[in-house]
C-alpha cells in the first residue's frame, strides 16, 4: 500500500542547515535553484560579519533578493512600455507609407 496523499519533500541547505520542505517533484529543480541563490546571498551577508544571527542573515537576504526583484520586474514594464511605443511607430510609419 502507497501513500499518495504524503507530500514529497526535499531538503535545503542555507548556511550550512538542512531543511525539509514540501514540494512537488516536478517544482524541486525550482526550489533547488532558489535555495542556491539564496543560500548565496546568505553567504555573502555572512561573510561581510556586519549582522550574525542566521534569522537576521535570512532576512537581510531576503530584503535584498526582493529588491532585486521589484527592480527588475520595473525594468520589465519599462521595457515593455517602451516595445509598445515602438510597434505603435511601426505600424503608423507602414499605414503611411506610400504603396508600391
Amino acid at each position: 500500500m502507497t501513500d499518495d496523499s504524503r507530500p514529497t519533500t526535499t531538503e535545503i541547505m542555507l548556511l550550512g542547515q538542512g531543511y525539509v520542505i514540501a514540494c512537488p517533484p516536478e517544482e524541486q529543480e525550482q526550489l533547488n535553484r532558489a535555495a542556491h541563490y539564496l543560500d548565496r546571498a546568505m553567504h555573502g551577508i555572512h561573510a561581510r560579519g556586519k549582522v550574525l544571527g542566521a534569522e537576521k542573515i535570512a532576512i537581510m537576504a531576503a530584503l535584498n533578493i526582493t529588491h532585486e526583484l521589484l527592480r527588475t520586474l520595473e525594468e520589465r514594464k519599462e521595457c515593455e512600455a517602451t516595445l509598445a511605443r515602438l510597434s505603435e511607430r511601426l505600424e503608423q510609419a507602414l499605414t503611411n507609407a506610400p504603396s508600391r
